[in-house]
This record gives structure tokens, C-alpha cells and sequence, in this order.
């Protein structure tokens, strides 16, 4: 998928729209000014100025102030979702991170990339889906079109680019499976 392909005034091809690179300046100058530096307690006000600017936002979502989303609107966090200290979210393409799902300190999620095969390295974007209950880890890297099924677990700077299966651990670059993970939703709802 293309980022939004547009042409320029000379006729160059573009990735993004002036509207679009007007959002990006807007949002950026937005975060820096009103909430980059703010305590972690300040959760609600992170929520409400992502999703002023058309991030979807589940009750008691947690974004860090030192975190950074690329473009909101491609950004839906669950219900109790967490991008943590300085995680990067380059929301491109869209990213979902589901109900009580975890993205750990200096994480990168990027979901774009640019085509290899194009004489202008033309960007395009793929989505990243990070089901409920999983965790990236400390410094991972979550690559373009990656899938973390649900309650799984990419261990410390761990690099996924494909599927992890559900209620596993990953590590490694790239990610290999190395253990099961307890399905300890199963047991909280059997209650």
C-alpha cells in the first residue's frame, strides 16, 4: 500500500499531501509543547490530545510523554494498551494495539518502509497488529506487516517481521520461538 502517493508542482512524485505534512507539523509542535515533557500521571491529557488529533484511544490507554506517535490517525490502542518510555510508534501505516497489550521502553514500531525495487525508493506502508494481552519488550523493533498474535511475548530487542504465534515467547533477531506462555486468560474468565 502506497503512503498516499501525490504529485508536486514540478511534477515529482510525493508521498504525502501538504495537508497531511501540515498534520505532522501541527501534531509534532503539539506534543512537544503539550505533553513531551508532562509526569507519567498525566495519562487522560496524552489520550485526549491523540485522539484530538484522530488517534482512537481505549479507556485508560497509557502513552509516556517521551513516547512518540508519527501520525495519530493511524493509531488505535485498546482498552488499557501501553506505549511506553521513549517507544516510537512510526504509524505510516496503521498500528493496533489491543486491550492490555504492552509496548515496552525503546521499542520501534514502523509501519512503513520503502519499495527496494523502485528507482525512487517509493514509500509504502504496511500494518502492524499487536493482539491483546501481548508484550514487546524493552528495544524491539516490530517491522512493517508484523502480526504478535494475542498474549504473545517478543523478548528484549528482539526484531519481528512476521506472525508470532498466540500465547508464545520470541527472541532474537529475527524473533524465534523459544517457549510457551501460560494462557492465564483462560483461567481469569473460567473464574
Amino acid at each position: 500500500m502506497l503512503a498516499g502517493t501525490t504529485y508536486g508542482t514540478k511534477g515529482r512524485l510525493r508521498s504525502f499531501s501538504y495537508r497531511h505534512i501540515l498534520l505532522r507539523l501541527l501534531w509534532n509542535t503539539t506534543w512537544l509543547l503539550l505533553a513531551s515533557w508532562t509526569p507519567p500521571q498525566m495519562y487522560g491529557w496524552r489520550r485526549f490530545l491523540l485522539r484530538m488529533f484522530g488517534a482512537e484511544m481505549g479507556t485508560g490507554a497509557r502513552v509516556y510523554g517521551s513516547a512518540r506517535v508519527w501520525y495519530p490517525p493511524n493509531l488505535t490502542m485498546g482498552d488499557h494498551a501501553v506505549l511506553g518510555w521513549q517507544a516510537y510508534a512510526y504509524t505510516m501505516g496503521p498500528i493496533t494495539i489491543g486491550d492490555h497489550a504492552i509496548v515496552s521502553q525503546f521499542s520501534r514500531l514502523m509501519a512503513g518502509t520503502h519499495d527496494i525495487h523502485s528507482a525512487t525508493f517509493q514509500i509504502y506502508a504496511k500494518p502492524i497488529t499487536i493482539e491483546p494481552h501481548a508484550w514487546v519488550a524493552a528495544g524491539c523493533f516490530v517491522g512493517p506487516g508484523a502480526h504478535i498474535g494475542e498474549g504473545a511475548v517478543l523478548g528484549g530487542a528482539g526484531v519481528c517481521f512476521g506472525r508470532l504465534e498466540p500465547w508464545t515467547v520470541y527472541a532474537g533477531n529475527p524473533a524465534r520461538r523459544i517457549a510457551d506462555r501460560t494462557r492465564f486468560i483462560d483461567k481469569v474468565t473460567a473464574s
